[in-house]
């Protein structure tokens, strides 16, 4: 019988609802190892993980989008293969994407990047988050529940980040519905994951993406988009408009699936685990501390990948230049060296912001702060309209014996559909 270890993560549905058996089962060879008849590496470890994400030098984020599993257009030679890399960069799927980039190139858009999500930015949109939450809120609780993911989730992130961008009102539901319907990042339908092909929806994106920049250039508003049009890199020089496009683009896509995800996510926990919703209740000040640990236990990306670029040593392991590493961040978390009791939900776990969950290094994700914002705004308004949040026991099942459905994906760790039945609180019926 094959060993769980051996299955292939990268294709087989039956590790999609529960990873981390199956990561437990990796871990269980080392903080590193090489599954049998594979030809990548899968890294466990949270001290070997995170050295790795500090070392751009040696390690290449080219092939953070299509994955470990997939087979490099190239056959890697030598100790250093960086000129390699760099003449078949434009053969790697999302190679023009700001979490493929590396070295000189990553770090002038990012450059760009990190003006925009300031800390005096995402306050001023979070009057629009708050106004648009309670809004969204009170009709699902008068509704008596939702379809978490379509009905509030999803619609709610994509209409915060449009807002942010400044994308205009009247295409935000074509966005939403847009998103709603599209593949997942990692698809385990491989050919949902060619971005090069015209109906693909970062291309349909982009599209809407190059107009509002050009229009940006020409009439320039307080947004944005308008910042990043008359943007200029550290050394003074202007993005093309192809780089813009593909900047503001990825910034919509990619900051919709991994809150979305997280509402969901954290739903799972606020309803299941004992004592939780009241403490919740009692003390909203805790969402953040919540949220922490859901992103610790359930984040919203199970695995990235990076490609060694030079000979190095990780955690006493030899790695030559070509080999292609997988990063199990739905790993990383529970690893029993770093935390304690690391597979059970801890409120008020110590150093808890030290989770991987949104990378770091020169990747971190540049929209975590988004993310936290939002979600939090959304789970304060929920708690404040509603009594009782539960499951649909008819969709999903008891508690301990819950039925749920996750997205098809080797990347994003996130529900599919979650039917919540909500029952209102007196400052509903007093709004």
């Amino acid at each position: 019988m094959e060993r769980l270890e051996d299955r292939d993560f990268f294709t087989d549905p039956a590790i999609l609802n529960d990873p981390y058996e199956y990561f437990e089962a990796v871990r269980a060879h080392g903080p590193i190892y090489r599954p049998a008849g594979k030809d990548y590496l899968l890294v466990t470890g949270f001290a070997e993980a995170l050295e790795i994400f500090r070392n751009s030098t040696d390690f290449s984020a080219a092939i953070a989008l299509q994955g470990a599993a997939c087979p490099l257009t190239f056959q890697p030679e030598g100790p250093d293969i960086s000129a390699q890399l760099e003449a078949h960069r434009p053969e790697i799927i999302g190679h023009d994407l700001l979490v493929n980039m590396d070295d000189e190139q990553h770090a002038n858009l990012r450059a760009l990047v990190n003006r925009l999500f300031i800390p005096s930015r995402l306050k001023a949109n979070e009057d629009y988050m708050d106004e648009l939450s309670e809004e969204m809120i009170r009709k699902v609780v008068t509704d008596g529940g939702c379809e978490l993911m379509q009905e509030l989730a999803t619609p709610f992130v994509t209409a915060v980040v449009a807002d942010l961008l400044g994308v205009p009102r009247e295409d935000r539901e074509f966005f939403i519905q847009l998103h709603l319907n599209a593949p997942p990042p990692g698809s385990l339908n491989s050919s949902d994951n060619d971005y090069r092909t015209q109906a693909h929806p970062m291309i349909v994106m982009a599209s809407y993406f190059e107009k509002y920049i050009q229009d940006r250039i020409d009439n320039p508003r307080d947004d944005i988009m308008s910042e990043l049009a008359h943007a200029t890199y550290p050394d003074g020089t202007k993005p093309t408009l192809k780089e813009l496009v593909n900047l503001s683009t990825f910034m919509f896509g990619a900051g919709q699936d991994t809150s979305a995800k997280l509402i969901g996510n954290a739903i799972r926990y606020i309803v299941d685990e004992p004592g939780l919703q009241a403490k919740l209740r009692e003390d909203p000040s805790l969402i953040p501390l919540m949220l922490e640990e859901v992103l610790r236990l359930e984040g919203s990306s199970k695995i990235t990948a990076r490609l060694t670029r030079k000979d190095t040593t990780v955690g006493g392991m030899e790695i030559p230049a070509g080999t292609r590493v997988g990063i199990a961040l739905a790993a990383l978390s529970r690893d029993p060296r770093r935390w304690d009791d690391p597979n059970s939900f801890i409120l008020n776990r110590p150093r808890i912001k030290e989770h991987l969950s949104f990378g770091r290094g020169a990747h971190t994700c540049a929209g975590a702060p988004l993310a936290r914002a939002e979600v939090r705004i959304l789970m304060e308004h929920l708690f404040r309209y509603t009594s009782h949040i539960e499951l649909d026991e008819a969709a999903h099942g008891t508690p301990g014996n819950r039925r749920l459905q996750f997205d098809p994906s080797f990347i994003v760790r996130g529900l599919s559909s979650l039917q919540i039945r909500l029952t209102p609180s007196p400052a509903l019926v007093e709004a």
